[in-house]
């Protein structure tokens, strides 16, 4: 035993496993007791939002060091002198940062993207022109998935332009276009009976929906607009069904939709 321990086997392959192993297991019991513990009190939806995306900033530092930490470990056990790489590093520094200058913004970048709030993980935003939701967030980079599953991933110090859609309940808008032949006191009667069938059935409303009034009219229909307010992010969704439910109540009082006319001349 004693004779592979001292083996070139041992030395150069077995330990260093057996380090990276025991920083896998260390690193993965820390941040299940980090996690523990910040999840341990009762906590509102939108801190709870605020404590996923510090431990995802938490834990990707840990890992960042543990993987340092473990590399000194491992170089030191090949019997080189670790304090004059410490000494040493003095003098790497200015190098490194010239060379890693991006690399220190992201750092920067992430960590003031938290303390001035911009946006947690779940947050609907709007990076740069790419529209989705926050899924993961590091020191690093930042990734975003829109509604189709297409992953933006984005330096942190890249992230110049932010629209959060998540700080306010949304604001779904529909337009109900009738033929403006219809009798339009019974089209607005109609409406409103569905607005208040959407105001009880519907989920995640902020409100009543309200009828803004006439939007437009020209020479084929007069349109109205409907709009209410809805919880973050499911301003597209209550869209959808809100102009199903409409379509299909004036289709069942036979009220008139818009229809191109075509005018016809008798050229003689």
């Amino acid at each position: 035993m004693q004779e592979f321990i001292k083996s070139d086997i041992f030395i150069y392959i077995v330990r260093p496993i057996i380090y990276i192993a025991f920083a896998y297991i260390f690193y993965n019991i820390l941040t299940f007791f980090i996690n523990r513990a910040l999840h341990a009190k009762k906590i509102s939806s939108k801190n709870r939002k605020r404590v996923t995306t510090t431990l995802s900033l938490i834990n990707n530092c840990l890992k960042y060091i543990i993987i340092f930490l473990t590399i000194l470990i491992i170089i030191g056990s090949f019997g080189l002198d670790v304090s004059k790489i410490f000494a040493g590093l003095g003098i790497m520094a200015a190098v490194l940062t010239l060379a890693f200058q991006d690399l220190a913004k992201d750092f920067i970048a992430g960590i003031s993207i938290v303390m001035e709030d911009q946006f947690e993980i779940g947050d609907n935003v709007m990076i740069n022109g790419f529209r989705g939701d926050v899924i993961e967030m590091g020191l690093k980079t930042t990734r975003v998935r829109d509604y189709k599953g297409a992953v933006q991933i984005i330096a942190n110090h890249m992230i110049t332009e932010v629209t959060n859609y998540s700080l306010n309940p949304s604001l779904a808008e529909v337009n109900i276009s009738v033929d403006y032949a219809n009798d339009l006191d019974e089209v607005e009667k109609i409406i409103r009976k569905t607005m208040a069938n959407i105001d009880k059935t519907y989920q995640y409303l902020k409100g009543n929906t309200e009828l803004w009034g006439v939007e437009m009219i020209d020479q084929n229909s007069v349109t109205y607009k409907v709009a209410v307010k809805t919880k973050s992010g499911h301003d597209f969704d209550i869209q959808r069904n809100m102009r199903r439910d409409f379509q299909s109540a004036l289709l069942k009082a036979n009220v008139k939709l818009p229809q191109a006319h075509m005018e016809v001349h008798n050229g003689k």
